[in-house]
């Protein structure tokens, strides 16, 4: 099961996030295959104000799992967080093969 999550910054924590990134990142990396594609969302401006994730799981329950350890959110930084299932079709042109 696919799921988009979108989760917006708190007011003026852009050096907290800045400050949690290489933690973020560490969690992204270890996830592998969870993670579908994942990017910060930008202001008109091109400065961060969020992200955008999609992930895999067998079960809601490892999305949820996976947002309980999420650097982000335990520091903070994601303010407002909503979480929706996703059908992934296409991955870089090519069809969405999740056992790969």
């Amino acid at each position: 099961m696919q799921f988009i999550i979108k989760a917006y910054d708190g007011p003026n924590m852009l050096d907290k996030r800045m400050e949690v990134r290489p933690q973020h990142l560490e969690g992204m990396a270890k996830l592998g295959r969870h993670i579908v594609c994942a990017g910060g969302l930008t202001d008109e401006q091109g400065k961060l104000k969020g992200s955008a994730v999609i992930v895999d799981f067998d079960y809601e329950a490892g999305v949820k799992e996976y947002l309980a350890h999420e650097p982000y959110v335990i520091a903070g930084v994601w303010h407002d967080i909503t979480c929706e299932p996703l059908n992934v079709v296409l991955v870089n042109g090519e069809k969405y093969n999740p056992k790969q």
